[in-house]
């Protein structure tokens, strides 16, 4: 990880910092962190701050073992505030809420869009052990005979109560269809536009 440039001394050694779940990118808490507690965050990869009631350096989940696994940290444009997308391990409230603002974390659906950027790159950047870029490398028609067969195995599925099967199929799906969508240069976005489109004219 390259070297953060943070202003500690703006606001008297502390900085505040804002942490997102790394699938979710649901907002967790917000905390504050000196020097310190920045460089235990990066040397242990548990998130780590400073207490400003107790005055020391507090782990979350040091207490109750729901810990924070730090995926990433950004600083934002001023260099006084810490972007920190995390994993987190149970509640992260000490209320026992998801988060400290009381919204559920359940949804996985952000992970999405990681998916589409790693098609994306097989796209762009083939490589011979990579299924996706095989699947591209084969052409338009492959890749929509693809979708074409996973469509029908889940309906064939659905009619079955085999739930574990019928998620494999799912995913395998959902999977293929976004390999098509990046196979004919459609961003997912485009498609969610409409649907939006669609739902704003119903109401």
């Amino acid at each position: 990880m390259e070297s953060l440039k943070i202003d500690f001394q703006k606001v008297n050694g502390l900085v505040p910092a804002v942490i997102q779940d790394a699938v979710s990118n649901k907002v967790l808490m917000l905390g504050y962190m000196n020097q310190e507690a920045l460089d235990k965050t990066l040397e242990t990869k548990k998130v780590t701050f400073f207490s400003r009631t107790k005055q020391r350096l507090w782990t979350k989940g040091e207490t109750s073992g729901n810990f924070l696994e730090m995926m990433s940290i950004k600083v934002d444009c001023d260099n006084d505030t810490l972007l920190i997308k995390a994993k987190p391990f149970g509640p992260v409230c000490h209320t026992g809420a998801d988060t400290c603002f009381f919204e559920e974390n359940k949804s996985k659906t952000y992970f999405l869009d990681n998916l589409r950027s790693i098609i994306k790159d097989r796209k762009n950047s083939p490589s011979d052990k990579s299924y996706t870029s095989s699947l591209f490398e084969k052409g338009i028609n492959k890749v929509a005979q693809k979708v074409g067969e996973e469509a029908v195995e889940i309906v064939i599925e659905a009619k079955d109560d085999n739930k574990e099967l019928f998620l494999g199929e799912a995913a395998d799906l959902l999977f293929h269809f976004l390999v098509l969508l990046e196979a004919k240069n459609i961003e997912l976005d485009e498609v969610m536009e409409l649907l939006i489109e669609r739902h704003q004219k119903k109401q």
